[in-house]
């Protein structure tokens, strides 16, 4: 009789473990959860994708979706030529560049029409995007790759949107504007290699 809880429990413990996955060749390690790592994983892309979001909050109205969305489509233009192998000028110059702007629009409070806030980040975001695609791990599945880079960007977007919107209730743009020009110096130190 004791025999029967034992099992059951060895067998419910097996059910609920997941197999190690130590060794190469067990499915797509490096792909999507590498892809996602990425963007969060340095300050440059973390500040640029968050001031996009916050960006695309203070202009509101449509460019809360039509910012972000520009940033994600042009930004997997650039991962396509990044895994391609076709390399940009400047890359790197490109990306920290686009934190002193995206820094300086929000810290100036710059009202853009929305085409010209989303052709610009688009710009930017093709830097972004030959950077991460660039990267992309021996082995690893390009398509699995870019659905992580463009879906953590787009949470950092989510978030940097749900920051504007709030500091707009319950602050004033004052610290979004605070924040701005602290990114814009970040994004010099980053140019002047400080950062």
């Amino acid at each position: 009789m004791k025999a029967k809880p034992i099992a059951a429990a060895v067998l419910v413990l097996l059910g609920a473990t997941a197999p190690a996955l130590a060794h190469p060749g067990h499915g797509d390690v490096h792909g999507f959860i590498h892809g996602f790592a990425h963007p969060i994983g340095g300050l440059d892309h973390v500040l640029a994708m968050v001031a996009v979001g916050l960006f695309a909050a203070h202009l509101g109205g449509r460019a809360l979706w039509v910012v972000p969305a520009a940033f994600v489509t042009l930004m997997a233009v650039g991962g396509a030529l990044g895994m391609n192998g076709v390399g940009l000028p400047y890359v790197e110059t490109g990306i920290a560049l686009s934190v002193v702007v995206f820094g300086l629009m929000l810290a100036t409070s710059l009202a853009l029409p929305v085409g010209l806030a989303a052709g610009l980040v688009g710009f930017f975001a093709i830097f972004h995007g030959q950077a991460h695609g660039a990267e992309l791990p021996v082995g690893a599945s390009g398509l699995a790759f870019a659905a992580g880079f463009m879906i953590a960007t787009a949470a950092l977007h989510g978030a940097g949107i749900g920051l504007g919107l709030g500091a707009g209730r319950v602050a004033s743009t004052k610290a979004v504007r605070i924040g701005g020009a602290a990114m814009a110096a970040a994004g010099v130190g980053l140019l002047a290699g400080w950062i």
